[in-house]
């Protein structure tokens, strides 16, 4: 099972339908399975999580996440493909930079207000709440909330409470 708990296996990891990280998740369901298959994943953006879970899977080889973007031709696809198949790794260079990039303090790119907002909702107060609070409206607490989301690279989903995992990441 991987370690967010979403794919129990290859083929449930295909059941969701919206189409943005299915073979993301079966690819780190399968490495879970079996963890010295070689994995090339070849995807229209960076999913830190599972990227972060693919390339940590068996002992890191025969791994690949190349962006489709920038495999340009037939041949530079065939060489990754070839060194994965041979038990390389080949991680595009915009995938390193995001895996980077979340490793850096979450709460460093937050203003000044918005430590004091998301305190507020580690106490578990609403918006309307927090609003309460001396010079802030509610309307810029909606505003601070959404930036702390984005901020700490919380987007929409279905199965997540991103005000929670806001505030996991303020705790820790």
């Amino acid at each position: 099972m991987c370690r967010h708990g979403r794919c129990a296996n290859p083929w449930q990891a295909l059941t969701r339908r919206d189409f943005q990280d299915e073979g993301l998740r079966a690819a780190v369901a399968l490495r879970a399975e079996r963890p010295a298959l070689p994995v090339l994943v070849l995807s229209q953006y960076v999913q830190r999580e599972y990227a972060a879970e693919l390339l940590d899977s068996g002992d890191g080889s025969g791994v690949g996440y190349p962006l489709k973007d920038r495999v340009g031709q037939v041949e530079e696809f065939l060489a990754a493909l070839t060194q994965v198949a041979a038990g390389g790794t080949v991680v595009d260079p915009e995938v390193v930079r995001q895996l980077l990039r979340r490793r850096r303090d979450p709460l460093a790119a937050l203003t000044p207000r918005e430590p004091e907002v998301l305190a507020l909702v580690a106490e578990g107060k609403s918006n309307a709440a927090i609003a309460r609070q001396p010079v802030v409206t509610e309307a810029a607490v909606g505003k601070h909330i959404g930036n702390i989301l984005a901020k700490l690279d919380l987007p929409p989903a279905e199965d997540t409470h991103r005000r929670v995992l806001a505030v996991l990441a303020y705790l820790r």
